[in-house]
């Protein structure tokens, strides 16, 4: 479990969050959604590390970021997967050597250990067999599910996605997301997925955080965010002709 409290981060004298607070569990897809300049990415950013908070805490399973050593921050960095908008993939790298990098940067397995590691994450993400591959002979969603195996590597308790339906199409979005669900509720990991795609959150939106202006504005549920009169959520959400007619069908079942 992930705890934010009182989160402020700025640059430059000029306040980016303010006071964000949130919670999220393990087995869950958490989505944080919002404007352009909302804070969602530097909250991710905070969240994984990158960025420093000038106040407030986040704590990891008890462990409090402010209070954590050298080797407490080297043992969290390797309990986390990421995966990158763009899928940040080494171009000059096959797909198994890509999937192998963490691996040979954070432990002291055998060659072997490591191939049985990378077979199984690939048949995971459905590309067994393509071991040989370099991202340049891969579709987008395939590159995609290369990063998602990338960060499920190392077995990670928390996972960290940045816009991953970013260049998709929606049919292979809906793939993504539902890789992205499965994987989290298999392994029981504490999964935060900063996005702007509606349908992530009609989807996987099993809770979601909308930051307005640096602040949570909104905090609730795939389902609750069809009856909510939020006004900031609204406007937000209202902005999608998809989300209007899925509300428009949800409402009528009801």
């Amino acid at each position: 479990m992930i705890a934010v409290k009182n989160l402020h981060k700025g640059f430059n004298g000029v306040g980016i969050l303010k006071g964000v607070s949130a919670t999220f569990n393990p087995g869950e897809t958490s989505l944080i959604i919002g404007q352009s300049g909302s804070g969602k990415t530097v909250f991710l950013k905070s969240l994984i590390g990158i960025h420093t908070p000038e106040q407030g805490t986040i704590t990891y399973d008890g462990r409090v970021n402010v209070e954590m050593s050298t080797e407490d921050k080297r043992l969290f960095r390797q309990e986390l997967g990421m995966v990158f908008q763009g899928s940040a993939l080494f171009d000059s790298q096959t797909v198994e050597e890509n999937v192998m990098f963490p691996l040979k940067m954070f432990t002291k397995q055998s060659d072997e250990e490591m191939l049985d590691r990378v077979n199984f994450v690939l048949r995971r993400v459905n590309l067994e067999n393509s071991n040989f591959k370099y991202p340049a002979e891969l579709s987008g969603g395939m590159q995609k599910r290369v990063a998602i195996a990338r960060a499920i590597v190392m077995n990670p308790k928390y996972l960290f996605c940045d816009e991953p339906n970013s260049g998709l199409d929606p049919q292979t979005a809906i793939v993504i997301d539902n890789l992205i669900q499965e994987i989290t509720d298999e392994y029981k990991i504490t999964t935060v997925i900063n996005t702007h795609d509606m349908n992530s959150v009609m989807e996987i939106g099993q809770k979601i955080v909308f930051l307005k202006s640096g602040s949570k504005a909104w905090e609730g549920t795939n389902k609750e965010i069809f009856k909510t009169e939020n006004e900031a959520v609204v406007n937000f959400v209202y902005s999608s002709n998809l989300f209007k007619k899925v509300k428009q069908a949800y409402l009528k079942d009801l």
